[in-house]
Order: C-alpha cells, then sequence, then structure tokens
C-alpha cells in the first residue's frame, strides 16, 4: 500500500474527528523518514518547504521540511492539529494573544525526533529546527486549514492569508485576505 492508499484509508474513517481521534490517526499512520525523503524539495527564502499528503473534507496530512529559517508566529485558523518530528529537532514557541494586541511569548520547547504535539484551535506558535540535523515534520489537521492568522511582530501587524500562503508575511498582495494593525502590549 503506498503513503496516499495508507493515509486514504486510515483518515477517511474520520469524521469531525476528537483531539484524541486525530492523534490516534496520527500514529495509525505510522510515516517515517524514508517514505518522505522523496517528497521533499528545497524550501528555498522560505522558513519550509509544505506538501499536502491528503486532504479531504474533515482533515489534511502535510508534510513539511524545514530551512532553518524561522516562520512568523501563527494561528491555524479555526483548525486543530497535532505535530509530529519526523526527523531533526523542533524549538516550538508558545504565544498569548489578546484581541488587537502584540503576542506575547509564553515559552518554547524543544521537540525531538518521535515526538507529538498538540496546535489548538486559535493557539499562536512558531517554529524552526533547532539543530544541524534536518527538520522535517508530519501536520495533521481538523479541519483543513482555512483563514490562517501570521503575525509581524517587528510591524506590529497581523495578517489572515490565503490558502496558499504559509506562515510567514505574504509576498503577494493576492496573499492577504485581511491585515490588522495591533498594539503593543501595555
Amino acid at each position: 500500500m503506498t503513503l496516499i492508499e495508507q493515509a486514504k484509508h486510515i483518515l477517511d474513517e474520520l469524521n469531525s474527528p476528537t483531539r484524541f481521534e486525530l492523534r490516534e490517526a496520527l500514529l495509525a499512520l505510522d510515516i517515517n523518514f524514508d517514505e518522505l525523503k522523496p517528497l521533499l524539495q528545497s524550501a528555498e527564502d522560505k522558513p519550509y518547504y509544505r506538501k499536502l499528503l491528503y486532504q479531504n473534507d474533515e482533515v489534511e496530512l502535510l508534510v513539511m521540511n524545514w530551512s532553518g529559517i524561522e516562520c512568523a508566529p501563527h494561528d491555524h485558523g479555526h483548525s486543530y492539529g497535532w505535530i509530529q518530528v519526523v526527523n531533526g529537532i523542533t524549538i516550538n514557541t508558545v504565544y498569548e494573544v489578546k484581541e488587537n494586541q502584540l503576542p506575547e511569548e509564553l515559552f518554547s520547547q524543544y521537540q525531538e525526533e518521535g515526538k507529538i504535539f498538540f496546535a489548538p484551535q486559535k493557539g499562536v506558535h512558531k517554529m524552526n529546527s533547532a539543530g544541524g540535523t534536518d527538520l522535517v515534520t508530519l501536520h495533521l489537521y481538523s479541519p483543513p486549514i482555512k483563514g490562517m492568522m501570521v503575525y509581524d511582530l517587528e510591524a506590529c501587524a497581523a495578517c489572515v492569508v490565503s490558502d496558499d500562503c504559509g506562515a510567514w508575511w505574504p509576498d503577494h498582495l493576492s496573499q492577504k485576505v485581511k491585515e490588522i494593525q495591533l498594539k503593543k502590549r501595555e
């Protein structure tokens, strides 16, 4: 069974999955680095290259290989999900966001190969490679991500980005769905 057939077989069974069901599905996929290697490409000047492996109305499965450039703080729209470190080590930084204010860093955690961690709905975080090895992560979200918010901490701004933009400030005007000026924390 190919990786895509395996994903379809497991993920098509999910219907409005709970946090637990989503985690169990990701673990059941049991995808390893060697299976993903042929799908990876250079991230060029972006924090990561992402490839959609599978998507239906309920879930989306993505693989990302990281360049060493830190992504911007971002949420996952109305989606929640799990992130699995397939290769390397990541540093995941979590933020607190109050309405129309600049996100405030709460804590950072190192996540090593094999670890899986939760990305809550409307939770804001950023990731980066935390070592000399190539970081590859697998992401399973429900529902598929729409309306992701990306934050520019220096410009004190936020932007809802189009589905073809990643966790970075958009390069093209067409990727900016809505831009918001934020207030600095008091």
